[in-house]
Order: structure tokens, then sequence, then C-alpha cells
């Protein structure tokens, strides 16, 4: 997507979040929700942005809900790919539902507080894409799928519905689906 957007002139930054990704190394039990806010909230600051579309993916959703709060008016909307948005400062544990809450809270346990990569079939990833996926995934920390955030309230009439897969149906069924 970050290709195909330069592509059409478009200034484009992809941040990786705190023990993610290439960050991997960086993974600790006690990094949260407010520690990947504060990631975006640095890009932003470090970076001179200004009339910035924040997109997420996923538990990125989360991510830019919160960051909206912490970078404000340099926030033009929010998009949500296929992604969590909070409603009353739910977390993401609220927001999947108690069953789902408590496989995340049995996993971490097993995993000094770290959740194990959920596998790419779980996402109905296509084949030809699911051993790349498995591969690239790494544990996250529990702690950011318990905090909360607060949806932002500058931006209600910016910000795009989470849509498509498990993570829009459950925003869907949770009565979050537009902000």
């Amino acid at each position: 997507m970050a290709r195909l957007l330069r592509e059409a002139g478009h200034e484009v930054y992809t941040p990786t979040l705190t023990g993610l990704g290439e960050r991997a190394h960086l993974a600790d039990r006690a990094i949260n929700l407010d520690t990947h806010i504060q990631d975006i909230a640095n890009v932003f600051k470090y970076e001179g942005i200004t009339d910035a579309i924040l997109c997420g993916h996923s538990y990125g959703g989360m991510v830019i809900t919160g960051a909206a709060h912490e970078i404000g008016k340099r926030v033009r909307a929010l998009v949500y790919i296929d992604a969590y948005a909070s409603a009353d400062r739910q977390s993401l544990v609220h927001i999947t539902g108690a069953e789902t809450g408590l496989a995340f809270l049995d996993q971490a346990n097993g995993h000094s507080g770290m959740i194990p990569p959920i596998p790419a079939a779980v996402f109905n990833v296509n084949a030809a894409d699911a051993a790349w996926v498995d591969a690239m995934s790494v544990p996250q920390p529990l702690a950011t799928f318990v905090q909360g955030v607060a949806p932002p309230t500058r931006l209600d009439r910016d910000a795009s519905p989470p849509v498509g897969g498990a993570q829009g149906r459950s925003a869907r069924n949770s009565s979050t689906a537009a902000l």
C-alpha cells in the first residue's frame, strides 16, 4: 500500500511500533498501548508532520485512535483498515469479547506476559501470503491488549468505519463500527 501511495505522489511514513517487526528485539511485557501511541506521536514530532491522514490496521486502529489525542490538529483524518476502534475507553480485550479476552490472558500467562503470534489462517490470509505473514509475526505484550483508549472527539466525522475481516466484524458487533 505504501508503494502505491508513493507512486501516486503522496508522502508516506510506515513507522514500526516498539517491540514489533524489525523492532522485535525491544519486546518487553511492560510495553503497552501508551508506548505505541507515543511511537506515532514521536514520528509526527520529529518529522514535522502536519495535515496527515493516519491509517491503522488491526490493533493499529487502537493506536491511531490514541495518537489522534496526542497529536491533535496535525491529523486531518483517521482511516481504519480492517482495524479495531475503541468506544468509551474500551480495550482490545473488551472489544473482542470475553472468550477471546480469556484466551489472550491464558496465552500471556504461559509466555511471560506476551501473546504468541496469531496464525495467519485465523484471519483468512490467502495461502500465497500465509507463510510470509506467519514468519513475520512476533509475540505482542498483553499490556497492549488490556489498556483502553478514548475515541477522538475532533475527528469523529473524519474517521472511517473499521471494515472487513475478523476485526471489522468484532468492531461492528460491539457497536464501535463508526467513530
